[in-house]
Order: C-alpha cells, then sequence, then structure tokens
C-alpha cells in the first residue's frame, strides 16, 4: 500500500467545520483523511465523503483515511465496536489504516467519552498492548481495514508489538516538527519498515487554547511557536512561501509524512503547495540544527489529565519549569 505523505488533520475540528476543510482539501487534491473516533467529527467526514463518491469525482480506492480506537475502547472486547461506529460514521466498509490512539487506556464508556472521577481524567490501568493487538489483527483478517499501526507509541511498545504480533505495525502516528525532531524513532521507523506520520509539524498553534479550554494545562510549560523562528521565517521570504509550508516541507524530505491541520480553506490549499520548492542542503540542515530535544515536546499531560502519568503505559517525560 502507498500513503500520500501529506494529509489533513482533522483533530480540534467539529462537525461543521469538517464539512468544509474536508470538501476543501478533496477540491485542492489532498487525497490522504486523518480522523479518529474520540474526535466526534466522523459524520462530517463521511457526509463530505460521499457527496464526492456519489458525483463520481472520487473513487473510494482514491483516498487513504485513518481513524483510531478510542481510547475509553483499549480493551480487546471493545476495539472492534470502535471501529464498527467509525465505519459507520465514516460511510465506509474499511478504513486504510486503523491505529491504537495512545497508549494509556481511558476507563471504559460506551458512548466513547472521557469520564472524570475526582476531577481527574479516569484511567484503564489494565492496558494489555498485545492482546489489543490481537484483536486489530482480526480487523484486517475481516477486511474492516487494511493496515494496522499505532499513535504515540515509544521504541519499546513498538518492539513488544513486533516481538509478539503475527502482523507488524506499519505506522507511529507522533508528534513532531522542528522543535521536536525524535531522530532516534524515526531512524528506528525507517530500518524496520515503519511509516512515520506527524501530528502538529507546524508547532499545534492552538494547543494552548485547547489546553485553557479542557483543563490540561502543564503548569510552568512555555509554548512554542516553530512558525516565527527566524530561520524558518528568513527561508519562507526567499521563496515566497509561508512558515507553514517551509516547516511541512522541512518534515516531507526528513521523510516524514505530515497532517496539518486547518478549517480555513485558503490555507487548506497552501499547506499543500510544498512540492514547488525544495530546501537546499545548508537550509536543510539549519533546521534540523532548530531540534530542541525533549524541550521541544508541546504535548503534554497536566491538570484534568494528569492522572495518565500513573498509568504502567504512560511515557511522556514532564519538561520542568525551570
Amino acid at each position: 500500500m502507498k500513503m500520500p505523505i501529506i494529509g489533513i488533520g482533522t483533530w480540534q475540528g467539529t462537525k461543521d467545520e469538517v464539512l468544509v476543510a474536508v470538501d476543501a482539501a478533496l477540491e485542492a487534491g489532498y487525497r490522504h483523511i486523518d480522523t479518529a473516533h474520540v474526535y466526534k467529527n466522523e459524520t462530517g467526514i463521511g457526509t463530505v465523503l460521499k457527496k464526492w463518491f456519489d458525483s463520481g469525482k472520487l473513487k473510494r480506492e482514491e483516498v487513504f483515511i485513518v481513524t483510531k480506537v478510542n481510547p475509553t475502547h483499549l480493551r480487546p472486547e471493545h476495539i472492534e465496536k470502535s471501529l464498527n461506529e467509525s465505519l459507520e460514521n465514516l460511510g465506509l466498509e474499511y478504513v486504510d489504516l486503523f491505529i491504537i490512539h495512545n497508549p494509556v487506556g481511558w476507563k471504559y464508556s460506551e458512548e466513547g467519552n472521557a469520564t472524570f472521577e475526582n476531577g481527574l481524567l479516569a484511567v484503564d490501568m489494565t492496558t494489555d498492548h498485545v492482546a489489543c493487538w490481537k484483536v486489530m489483527e482480526e480487523m484486517v483478517d475481516k477486511g474492516k481495514t487494511k493496515s494496522i499501526g499505532v499513535s504515540n507509541f515509544t521504541l519499546k511498545q513498538v518492539k513488544r508489538l513486533m516481538e509478539n504480533g503475527r502482523i507488524k505495525p506499519v505506522y507511529n502516528q507522533v508528534e513532531l516538527h522542528v522543535y521536536f525532531q525524535q531522530k532516534e524513532l524515526v531512524e528506528f521507523n525507517k530500518k524496520n519498515g515503519l511509516v512515520t506520520c506527524a501530528y502538529a509539524p507546524i508547532g499545534s498553534p492552538g494547543l494552548e487554547t485547547f489546553n485553557e479550554r479542557f483543563g490540561s494545562q502543564v503548569e510552568g510549560h512555555v509554548y512554542l511557536h516553530p512558525m516565527e523562528d527566524p530561520v524558518v521565517l528568513e527561508i519562507a521570504k526567499k521563496y515566497g512561501k509561508t512558515p507553514a509550508q517551509v516547516l511541512l516541507r522541512h518534515l516531507v524530505q526528513y521523510g516524514v509524512g505530515v497532517i496539518p491541520k486547518s478549517s480555513n480553506p485558503k490555507r487548506v490549499k497552501e499547506n499543500l503547495e510544498i512540492f514547488d520548492f525544495e530546501l537546499t542542503s545548508e537550509e536543510y540542515e539549519n533546521m534540523k540544527a532548530l531540534d530542541k530535544g525533549e524541550a521541544g515536546r508541546q504535548f503534554q499531560r497536566g491538570g484534568r489529565f494528569s492522572s495518565t502519568i500513573k498509568h504502567p503505559e504512560f511515557h511522556i517525560p514532564q519538561i520542568s519549569s525551570t
């Protein structure tokens, strides 16, 4: 199988927003759509896909659809339920890629909604990745997905599935951008046949607002803005491109898939227009030097989500405010 290296991300997109954004994306030429059960926007995406399929402008096999196991369903007996509901919402018989959304399972909710106890996210401390993976493999056998992968998994967690699984994971979607390049993970994936796909490839400028809204702020965390970096701005000026286009181009040359999210049709179109220029070796190395390692990680777990830190599969180190 082949996956388009750039797709449209839909995290935080409401049903109404994805009706506009996904339609604009398909019109611009995107053929890769990333969504998730927990996003609660799959029905909107399904509406757009049906319109395009019914019109004859697009065939099912021409678009690559990714969805994810709801973290509230990350147990063997509920994974298929999550996928069945996603397929129904999307109006599809199969997805191209079905992935585990997060290593940390949440307490089961039939509706797929996060639940909270004493003000903190209720997590399931019994998450068993290998047992869940066997069900993921069954979804391939049943033809409900063509391939399976993971998201936010560490090398250790991926290796465990590779050693114990019948079908190897083909994909790991992680936070990755110029300030947090995850070199070891990317190199491992390349050597072992996994596609690396970057979420927040331009730095997730809406993350702070999201954390404030959902009470998941990490005290003392400093938000970084790679689109304002002088190196990025200088390159953007040279090529007459936006900072976002430069950041996306860098990751594509890095050999990483990208799923930038926007609900603005103009920006959706711009984000795809990254194949008419190429960074020089010097420019690429200058951007590579912007990597801050763990200090560049933007997605943390604080506030109401700090309960995930106690989960046995939690792995994100917390950044000190100092």
